[in-house]
């Protein structure tokens, strides 16, 4: 029988609180279909937590440093304790060897802070096999603009409202998406208030003006996009310059392409934006999620 997912449960996800189990291992492959969180999680009652989520190829991850460096950074924002980077690289292992290896993959881990008064955080990666992408990554994806509804600065003048670190609250970004089908589109980006192109609820905007490879950011309480770090890693190799942008609709309108990118969906070409039609870059589309997936195996 397949095995297409696992879920691992980490027994202290930071080495500044107690062991839910002191004698017990560091990590635990249980069953991913039985319950494992209590319903007084603080991840189950108030979202008060974080996540990850990395794609994985041929059992390998991709940008496992990076992703790692985002989740402490996430559990720094939210004030928790500081994730153990080696268990969670443990348990990430431990999370894709007990899948069935396919070409593409991925990994969610997720910390919260526990039971409330209980002060140990809770823990678990989930592995599980992909989705088919090949529509979006060939056909495009039409994309409706949307307010935020908060300034470009906010992660300045609102730190409190935790612009750019991935929480469990992801409610908004939820109905985001549903608003898409309600516009007869697949997905959205988000704009702030003041006008500027910010990411989508689950990517980072990337376009490309001539051999320029652009993106929004940073300092605009936008997640730190991993795919679009790898991205930016390999463009001078391959004739393109990068450079981050503080960039409006229009603007984005006018670029010769731009795509959403993302950890698992890869690279997906923007072929319309409110109704205005994109033009597809197949090829660099092709040498992008090419790369990616190399990066992968």
């Amino acid at each position: 029988m397949l095995r297409s997912s696992s879920l691992v449960l980490v027994n202290q996800p930071s080495r500044d609180a107690a062991a839910h189990d002191v004698l017990g291992p560091a990590y635990c492959v249980v069953d991913v279909n039985a319950p494992h969180l209590s319903v007084m999680d603080l991840a189950a009652t108030r979202g008060d937590g974080i996540f990850d989520t990395m794609s994985v190829g041929h059992g390998h991850p991709q940008a496992l440093d990076h992703h790692l460096r985002r989740f402490a950074a996430s559990a720094a924002a939210l004030e928790l304790l500081p994730p153990d980077a080696e268990v969670w690289r443990s348990a990430i292992a431990a999370a894709i060897a007990a899948v069935d290896p396919v070409a593409e993959s991925f990994v969610k881990i997720v910390m919260s802070r526990g039971i409330e008064g209980d002060g140990r955080p809770t823990g678990w990666a989930y592995c599980a096999h992909s989705p088919d992408y090949t529509p979006e990554r060939t056909v495009g994806l039409r994309v409706a603009f949307l307010d935020r509804g908060l300034r470009h600065d906010v992660a300045v003048t609102s730190p409190w409202l935790l612009a750019g670190a991935k929480t469990l609250s992801y409610a908004v970004n939820r109905a985001a998406v549903r608003e898409a089908v309600r516009r007869d589109a697949d997905d959205v980006i988000f704009v702030s208030s003041d006008g500027f192109v910010l990411e989508g609820p689950t990517s980072t905007v990337l376009y490309r003006r001539g051999t320029t490879l652009l993106t929004p950011g940073p300092g605009l309480g936008i997640l730190d996009g991993t795919t679009q770090a790898s991205i930016f890693e390999w463009a001078p190799q391959h004739g393109f310059e990068t450079r981050f942008e503080l960039a409006t609709p229009e603007m984005l309108k006018r670029a010769d392409a731009a795509w959403l990118v993302s950890s698992v969906r890869l690279v997906a070409p923007i072929r319309s934006l409110d109704g205005t039609s994109m033009s597809l870059d197949r090829e660099l589309t092709e040498q992008l999620n090419r790369y990616l997936l190399a990066q992968q195996s």
